[in-house]
């Protein structure tokens, strides 16, 4: 397909989709007349401020019930609204709303890349429905990538949030009276969190209410916000030694760990922001790149079309899902708050099934056994929310689909070589340039002869060359041949013969799909690995957060050691186990408890944290134990930027690493590797045939 004919087409295509778009609109409009409509239409009553945009409120709810009731859309809906309604507190119409806002816009991106993917893949089944499939995790990054923008939104307001809340302080004295003057503005997200902190400090039991929100707090800021808050209300605020306010001094305190955050991720957005499609973007031009290729030189065509042509291609195809993957789990690691909700997943069903538990159990190590500790430990280390069973779910699951896939690709190799010898043109190709419609005419009529004794002897395996020559000279097509000639076409087509004789399912085929199940077996594994591995790059901007929380609490009357562990442990990641095992043996021994807690850990600075709460509990009151918290507040602050620096430098290393191998693999290994090997041979065949005429 020339240039102009695809521009054509993508014009056309473009122009239907867009009518498509308008004829869906209009149906929908008439439908908006229905009893379901009128009731959404209640819902939004006296939130329109005209025609317009009353329209649109209704077609977007129209749009979130159509996409719960499509199956597959419906798995992307529910888990986008899942992260949504944690921002929006229960709103129902507002997560309905950008639930079904985000769905729209994936779905108009959805359309023309389908249609550009089906266009510029439709000679090639296989590369079609690839890239189909990584359509689909493409989209999956764009809808994440919009959650995480409110997400981000809602962590900026707080900025302004917690400014007005300083003022409303300053006027009214009383925490309670201040959140609720600063959540009377509707226009920002940040006010429904405002309006749900405010109810439970006003609450009979504030505590549990407490409890309650830390499982649905957006973030970690807004818990640190809230338990401040309640705490000043319940013991009352008091001065620091230099007469500030202790509470405001802990608002400002949590405003400076915000806008490191908001600096890291807006760091981390810059460094990864094309990663991820950069990562991807190769896999659109694999036809674009061979089809330059055999137009330029043609003598590629014969790997292009061949076996080693289409291995190339699925060795990229494979490549760029794995970098693609390992690209986003390098950006989402950077993300406080993941929405994960792992309640009945699939897993879970096939386990529950008696010939699905009867399989994984045959694999499932045994309970206490070193395998056993040692996956779990792994699960818990990269904070998967997978239970073991469910975790050898997906390795048999991977391992039998990348048997099967490795399977298909062999065969569908195999088909290709035996397609390439009776359909590609029969020529001695130049090195550059292309055949004219002559030479092209030529060569496929020598092809077509050349299948008619393919045809008759692709059965006889114990052909010999001598057998061939006789073949053809009994045939019509080659017939008056001179001896010469007889003998190039009959070494031609008995090259051919033995490619298209060899080309079945061989032992070592098999031995190599089996070798990628296992492979696929152990993936899921070390996907883990390479999470564990993304995590511990984390560990120290944990422990600075541990830092910042205890600076803010041990200034407060009535704390204790006990109540500094159980704040750890809810805003702990990667410590939470260690932390959550002190905080339950507490009872039993509170220095025990704590020496255990210091002998499972070995990161530094956190065993520093670990003995001045030993000491706290021993001796000295908790200020003198962490006094040098306070002393040393800007060194912290300082260090914990440049440790974000170092940590995003190393992501930003191995995210361009991994995101941009598979463009280079394009251009070195299935562009200019082919070009040079081919080259090269052709050019030393030619220079051998100069020498045997001289």
């Amino acid at each position: 397909m020339d240039s102009s004919n695809f521009l054509t087409i993508m014009i056309c295509g473009v122009g239907a989709i867009f009518f498509g778009i308008v004829v869906a609109y209009l149906i929908l409009m008439n439908k908006m007349k229905g009893k379901e409509t009128k009731y959404v239409a209640q819902l939004v009553e006296g939130t329109k401020t005209g025609s317009d945009l009353f329209n649109t409120e209704i077609f977007f709810q129209k749009f979130y019930v159509w996409c719960m009731k499509i199956p597959f859309v419906r798995r992307y809906t529910l888990k986008l609204r899942r992260r949504l309604e944690i921002i929006n507190l229960e709103d129902e119409y507002i997560t309905r709303k950008q639930s079904a806002q985000i769905m729209f816009k994936g779905v108009l991106i959805v359309i023309p890349l389908t249609f550009v993917v089906i266009s510029c893949t439709k000679g090639n089944t296989i590369l079609m429905a690839s890239l189909l499939l990584f359509e689909i995790f493409m989209i999956e990054t764009i809808i994440t990538g919009m959650v995480d923008k409110i997400d981000n939104d809602l962590l900026r307001e707080q900025i302004d949030f917690f400014a007005e809340i300083r003022h409303a302080y300053h006027e009214f004295n009383m925490v309670e009276e201040a959140i609720y003057e600063v959540a009377q503005n509707d226009e920002v997200k940040v006010s429904r969190q405002a309006e749900k902190i405010y109810e439970i400090l006003i609450s009979d039991d504030p505590e549990m209410e407490l409890e309650k929100y830390y499982d649905i707090a957006p973030n970690s800021f807004l818990k640190e916000f809230a338990g401040i808050s309640y705490l000043t209300k319940e013991f009352g605020d008091r001065k620091d030694k230099d007469g500030a306010s202790l509470y405001l001094k802990n608002l400002n305190n949590i405003t400076q760990e915000m806008q490191i955050e908001i600096l890291k991720r807006d760091k981390l957005d810059y460094v990864f922001q094309s990663l991820s499609i950069i990562s991807a973007v190769p896999i659109l031009f694999l036809e674009v790149v061979k089809g330059w290729a055999v137009s330029q030189f043609s003598f590629t065509s014969q790997f292009y079309n061949g076996t080693l042509g289409f291995l190339a291609q699925m060795g990229l195809i494979i490549l760029t899902f794995i970098c693609y993957v390992l690209t986003r789990k390098l950006k989402d690691n950077g993300s406080v708050n993941q929405a994960k909700n792992m309640e009945h997943p699939w897993q879970e069903k096939v386990y529950n099934s008696k010939l699905g538990k009867k399989i994984v159990d045959a694999f499932l190590p045994k309970d206490g056994s070193k395998e056993y500790r040692k996956v779990v430990a792994l699960l818990k280390d990269s904070a998967s929310p997978l239970k073991i069973e469910w975790l050898y779910v997906n390795r048999l699951f991977f391992a039998i689909i990348a048997f099967i896939v490795t399977f298909i690709i062999v065969i569908f190799a195999h088909n290709f070589a035996i397609q390439y010898q009776y359909t590609e043109p029969t020529a001695d190709y130049n090195i550059l340039g292309q055949m004219t419609e002559q030479q092209m005419a030529k060569a496929m009529e020598t092809t077509k002869k050349d299948n008619i004794i393919l045809d008759e002897c692709k059965d006889d395996l114990d052909i010999t060359l001598d057998e061939l020559k006789e073949v053809i000279l009994d045939s019509e097509p080659y017939g008056g041949l001179s001896d010469d000639e007889i003998d190039a076409v009959a070494e031609r087509i008995y090259d051919k013969l033995k490619i298209v004789q060899s080309s079945y399912l061989k032992w070592f085929e098999v031995i190599i799909a089996l070798v990628v199940c296992v492979m696929g077996y152990y993936a899921p594994v070390w996907l883990l690995m390479f999470q564990k591995k993304m995590r511990q790059m984390e560990m120290e901007n944990e422990v600075m957060q541990f830092q910042t929380i205890i600076l803010m609490l041990m200034k407060i009357e009535r704390v204790n050691v006990e109540m500094i562990l159980e704040w750890l442990e809810r805003y702990s990641n990667i410590f939470r186990e260690p932390i959550s095992r002190c905080v339950n043996n507490y009872e039993s021994g509170p220095w025990e408890s704590l020496q255990e807690l210091k002998d499972e850990i070995s990161f530094p600075q956190l065993i520093r944290i670990v003995e001045g709460l030993q000491s706290a509990v021993e001796s000295i009151p908790i200020r003198e134990a962490f006094d040098e918290l306070d002393t040393e507040r800007g060194y912290h602050q300082e260090k914990r930027k440049e440790s974000n620096e170092r940590l995003i430098s190393k992501k930003s290393m191995i995210g361009k690493v991994v995101g941009f191998a598979p463009m280079v693999c394009l251009f070195v290994v299935y562009l200019i590797v082919p070009l040079v090997a081919i080259g090269m041979t052709s050019m030393t065949s030619a220079f051998d045939e100069m020498n045997s005429m001289m």
